[in-house]
């Protein structure tokens, strides 16, 4: 029996197989879960097709998630697939090339703002789009995917800035829609070679970082252990915890210099 077994979950953020959200969308099909996924514009195509190699075909929905119009029909486009919804996975992110690479100085605002809200603002907004998909007497959980934000990164610039914004919204979340039981809760990932790390400037410098410090051999490119935390976290098995950061990094994070 699965640990997630005839849960339904919605997983974002999925572009290739080498993601954290496809392994999250894989080990909880896996582990029993009904899992749909979202995408949108360009990419829509691209992520129905990785859907295929999941275990199970899962469908996709449109969702951008700095679109309000998106954000108000999110409930509708889930029941066109599943009655609800069990868990939310929050696997979004983007900065401006301009944010990132060691411009933290001369980054201008609107490229800031951009960064704040598809990485940030976006994890209480598709939250609260899908709440009304959520069944209070049965509970809910969303879980965010972070990048520790407690220290300055090399060149990670207003990306770090905006995952310690993703750290504080999630905080505030849970405090909110606690009494709702609704449970909130991040897993901060040591680096992996996934798309979107290849956007980051010097990312070869987290993983001599990581190579150097983490006490347990950390693989760059293994997405699994992640996605292991986020699957758990989705599943019944936490049921009191919540305003949490799980830190999946080796043990880098908790190490001085």
């Amino acid at each position: 029996m699965g640990i997630v077994k005839d849960k339904n979950i919605l997983v974002t953020g999925v572009l290739t197989d080498a993601s954290i959200a496809f392994h999250i969308a894989r080990l909880a099909q896996d582990e029993g879960a009904n899992v749909i996924l979202s995408s949108y514009g360009r990419v829509h195509r691209l992520t129905e097709r990785i859907a295929g190699r999941l275990p199970k075909l899962a469908p996709v929905i449109q969702l951008d998630v700095t679109n309000d119009e998106d954000l108000a029909a999110l409930p509708d486009r889930v029941r066109e697939y599943l009655p609800h919804l069990d868990g939310v996975v929050h696997s979004i992110g983007f900065a401006p090339e301009s944010a990132l690479g060691g411009n933290f100085l001369n980054t201008e605002w609107s490229d800031v703002a951009i960064a704040m809200q598809v990485s940030a603002f976006s994890f209480k907004s598709l939250t609260m789009a899908a709440k009304p998909l959520f069944r209070k007497e049965a509970g809910a959980s969303v879980v965010g995917l972070d990048f520790d934000a407690t220290v300055a990164w090399p060149k990670y610039d207003w990306m770090g800035v905006a995952k310690a914004a993703l750290e504080s919204t999630s905080r505030y979340l849970a405090r909110d829609l606690g009494s709702e039981n609704i449970r909130v809760n991040l897993v901060a990932a040591g680096p992996i070679r996934t798309m979107a790390a290849k956007s980051i400037p010097g990312f070869s410098d987290f993983e001599t970082v990581w190579n150097e410090r983490a006490p347990l051999h950390w693989d760059v490119t293994d997405p699994v252990p992640a996605a292991q935390a986020v699957v758990a976290l989705l599943s019944p098995w936490f049921p009191k915890t919540t305003a949490e950061i799980i830190h999946v990094d080796g043990g880098l994070h908790g190490m001085g210099a």
